[in-house]
């Protein structure tokens, strides 16, 4: 049995999001620290678009997913007041974690980030990965 697998390819998740101060520097230019929570919204929101709590995941189950790895290619800067459109969609799983493509475009559809983000399943009472259980999210291939 492989220890991951492919996921077939859908319509990305798309969230919408808009550049305001607080998310740029002192040029109006977006800081870049601000696309990773752009990135942890757009998963966020791709959960709950499954009827997925994480809070309610953690009381229940003791899990939480955490970011273990990532890279970002900043091809483009986005500005104060832009409207952006966030992507989520996952490219493979394994035991314990899940690789997602992200991207970041203006409302032009202009690609500004492009990203990779693997997230670990943990146990947050012990901080050690553990697998993720078959049923946590469906559609996710099983194990």
């Amino acid at each position: 049995m492989s220890d991951h697998a492919a996921v077939p390819a859908a319509d990305p998740f798309q969230w919408p999001v808009r550049v305001y101060w607080e998310d740029t520097d002192a040029g109006g230019v977006v800081y870049h620290a601000s696309y990773l929570r752009f990135m942890e919204r757009a998963r966020t929101e791709w959960l709950r678009g499954m009827g997925i709590s994480q809070s309610a995941v953690k009381e229940s189950t003791g899990l939480a997913f955490l970011v273990r790895e990532m890279q970002i290619d900043f091809l483009r800067a986005a500005l104060l007041d832009d409207e952006l459109s966030v992507s989520v969609e996952v490219k493979e799983r394994r035991a314990a974690s899940i690789l997602f493509a992200q991207t970041i475009r203006r409302a032009d559809g202009v690609e500004l980030i492009r990203a990779k983000v693997r997230v670990a399943c943990v146990d947050v009472n012990r901080m050690r990965p553990v697998q993720i259980p078959a049923d946590l999210i469906p559609g996710l291939p099983p194990q």
